[in-house]
């Protein structure tokens, strides 16, 4: 799963070297990914009025879901 957050993070920023992503919590049920990007990148990842970070996160809950998990993700600074 965090491969697939990898890729669509990647392909939407200019500094694919600067991307991050770490899994912070994973209890069997849950999972919590932090992702870094760099400070340019940023407005890439939220997206107007946070549309892009809201399809970001549906993409991922969907592919959590056929798991039988849930995931949440956090854009950080």
């Amino acid at each position: 799963m965090e491969g697939i957050l990898e890729v669509v993070i990647k392909n939407l920023v200019d500094n694919k070297d600067e991307v991050s992503i770490e899994e912070k919590t994973n209890d069997g049920k849950s999972i919590c990914y932090e992702v870094k990007v760099a400070r340019n990148d940023m407005g890439k990842i939220i997206g107007k009025q946070g549309k892009m970070a809201k399809s970001i996160r549906t993409i991922m809950k969907a592919i959590a879901g056929k798991e039988h998990k849930r995931v949440t993700i956090e854009f950080l600074d």
